[in-house]
């Protein structure tokens, strides 16, 4: 064991392909750390964003570490763990915001503590909420149970049913706890030569709660340190309702459990833990798929029955119809008008009113040019679609002014979008951001320059200008407020971006351009239908048009990954893609914006790549399939 140590604080981070938040990461540790005897060892897992560019450009006074391989948290760690020489150790995730005072506060608890083994202290995430991780139970088979059934979330204070973020215990107070959060995780160096380092076996999740069990068998004690917060955005965030996450962090607790709860009922252990993991995951997908089906199922009952009933006002002029014929009819012209307005994003959320307009008119069309072709002996009334239509409108505009008014948030009377801003700062930043805000995107409505103190709450968004703000009173201001006033993002002093929202994985988080048009769920699913359509229809002529392409077999194999949903027709094109941390996540494709002209450099490239992901539309994808469709076998 180390008897001296040259730093007091090595500070660990590990990043992958998140240079704006590694960025400001250090910017904020850089302050925190003045007057201290600290190293910094980043390992960055081969990112592909300019982080690397970044590091060596602007924190190149750092120990930096460059796989050329993604090795996972675990290992990446324990390569700068190696390498630490440090009394304490830190391993921080590059997806926070420190204050100015955490690791002096941190390294003097520590020190008046000799029995702390591991620290942890109080996260918020990007909107000032607290995160519960930030103290946590052993997560022993049946706590681990409690949590996947969701009995922790029913009795988040109940000292047995919400052992697993020991709901019972205050987050203003400081306490000894089991398991230390591996976004912020302060250890004795001492500790881990005893202990050893990571358990590489945990490639994503778990290794935090393996480690802080190991400091705890060990004869040390964890302890969740209130008494300074951080930042932490949180990536995995927007995946948790998701049926992937369920079973690869969960499973990440059947090691666990299988490694240090073995024994004669380890077998019952394992299978209660799978069975909460499968109980889990199903009740994720049959939430996701009554959520998405309720509210469009009501509304093709209730326009099936306005239908029928509007067919009395012909039987009360004597006119009759067929009855088997509206008995197809009705429900064929209403599920039209259904699903016309939810491949539109009708029923997205927030739902608004005004959205309903177009996509009903559409499937209006739709069912008129459907019964152009009808025989003559089956058209019995267009005056019956056109007031069908009104009675479609009219319901409409009745039930989503009614569900605004009795449940807010959800459903919106308007289709604005635009923001109005708060900027915290000087009058110089408040016009430099103020700037950066109308270029990089139209939502934006009223902007207007406050303090700390005088933050207007009529405001969607706050932006703090760190350049003349501590990250202390930053990040207090957050957690004072929450996220049930405002969104809040951050301005980097001297950079064209601004950081904040609840996740690293959010459309929005970035303000640089708005690039946010094509991942909206309703540009993603017009964006698959695309594909699929046109797939189908050129598999449909290909035996026409196959003898145009040099590559026969690549344009068939091709045409069946779109289908399949592998590839997209439209992409962006690779160097850009790989490069630019701008554009958001797509499939790869088969064309892309640069095939839409006939020269086209790396500089009209990039540009073309935001502008197809600012101004997405199916024109667009029609455009550059009509104009480059012979190179569909590349």
């Amino acid at each position: 064991m180390k008897n001296e140590f040259k730093y007091k604080l090595s500070i660990i981070i590990v990043n992958y392909n998140v240079e704006y938040f590694l960025n400001q990461c250090l910017t904020s540790v850089k302050k925190a750390i003045e007057g201290l005897n600290c190293e910094i060892i980043i390992v960055d897992n081969a990112s592909a964003d300019g982080s690397v560019e970044m590091l060596k450009e602007k924190f190149n006074e750092f120990k930096l570490i460059f796989n050329t391989d993604n090795v996972g948290f675990s290992k990446a760690n324990n390569q700068a763990i190696r390498v630490a020489q440090g009394e304490f150790i830190l391993l921080l995730n590059p997806d926070t915001v420190v204050a100015e005072d955490t690791f002096k506060k941190t390294i003097d608890f520590m020190d008046e503590t000799p029995d702390c083994g591991g620290l942890g202290t109080r996260m918020i995430d990007g909107r000032g909420n607290f995160l519960p991780e930030s103290k946590r139970g052993l997560p022993t088979p049946l706590v681990a149970f409690y949590k996947i059934s969701g009995l922790s979330k029913i009795f988040p204070a109940s000292k047995k049913f919400g052992q697993y973020h020991l709901g019972h215990l205050s987050e203003f107070e400081i306490n000894e706890i089991d398991i230390l959060s591996g976004a912020f995780m302060m250890m004795r160096a001492e500790a881990l030569e005893k202990v050893g380092l990571l358990d590489e076996a945990f490639f994503m999740y778990g290794e935090d709660i393996d480690l802080s069990y190991r400091i705890q068998k060990g004869g040390y004690k964890n302890y969740y340190f209130p008494e300074t917060e951080i930042i932490h955005y949180k990536g995995e965030s927007t995946k948790k309702s998701s049926v992937n996450y369920v079973f690869v962090f969960y499973r990440a607790m059947v090691i666990f459990a299988k490694k240090h709860f073995s024994g004669n009922n380890a077998w019952i252990f394992s299978i209660l833990i799978n069975l909460g993991i499968y109980l889990r995951a199903s009740l994720a997908l049959l939430k996701r798929f009554i959520s998405a089906i309720f509210l469009p199922l009501i509304d093709l009952s209730i326009l099936v029955f306005g239908l029928f009933a509007l067919t009395n006002y012909w039987r009360m002029s004597n006119i009759e119809f067929p009855q088997d014929l509206l008995n197809y009819s009705i429900p064929i012209y209403s599920l039209i008008w259904i699903v016309s307005n939810y491949i539109n994003g009708s029923y997205d959320q927030p739902i608004k009113l005004f959205k309903f307009i177009k996509p009903t008119l559409i499937g209006n069309i739709i069912i008129l040019l459907m019964y152009a072709l009808l025989p003559k002996s089956l058209q019995f009334s267009r005056l019956f679609i056109i007031l069908g239509t009104v009675w479609v409108l009219g319901y409409y505009i009745v039930s989503r002014a009614f569900l605004h008014l009795s449940i807010k948030g959800k459903f919106k009377l308007t289709t604005s979008e635009k923001k109005s801003f708060t900027i915290v700062g000087s009058e110089e930043e408040f016009k430099r951001v103020s700037l950066l805000l109308r270029q990089s995107t139209s939502r934006i409505g009223e902007i207007e320059q406050s303090t700390l103190i005088n933050i207007t709450k009529n405001k969607n968004e706050v932006v703090f200008c760190s350049s003349e703000l501590s990250f202390k009173d930053i990040i207090q201001t957050m957690s004072n407020h929450k996220a049930i006033e405002f969104d809040y993002k951050i301005a980097p002093e001297k950079e064209n971006h601004l950081i904040g929202s609840n996740s690293i994985d959010t459309a929005g988080d970035l303000y640089i351009l708005d690039l946010n048009t094509l991942v909206t769920p309703e540009n993603i699913r017009k964006k698959r239908i695309f594909d699929v359509v046109f797939s189908i229809g050129l598999i449909v002529v290909s035996p026409f048009i196959i003898g145009r392409f040099s590559k026969k077999s690549a344009f068939i194999k091709n045409l069946l990954k779109i289908f399949l949903g592998q590839k997209s027709f439209i992409g962006f094109s690779n160097s850009s893609f790989i490069k630019d941390v701008r554009l958001p996540k797509i499939k790869q494709g088969i064309l892309n914006p640069c095939d839409s002209i006939d020269v086209c450099d790396d500089t009209l490239c990039e540009k073309l790549n935001l502008l197809y992901a600012r101004d997405y539309s199916m024109r667009k994808d029609f455009f550059i399939v009509w104009k480059s469709w012979r190179q569909l076998d590349r």
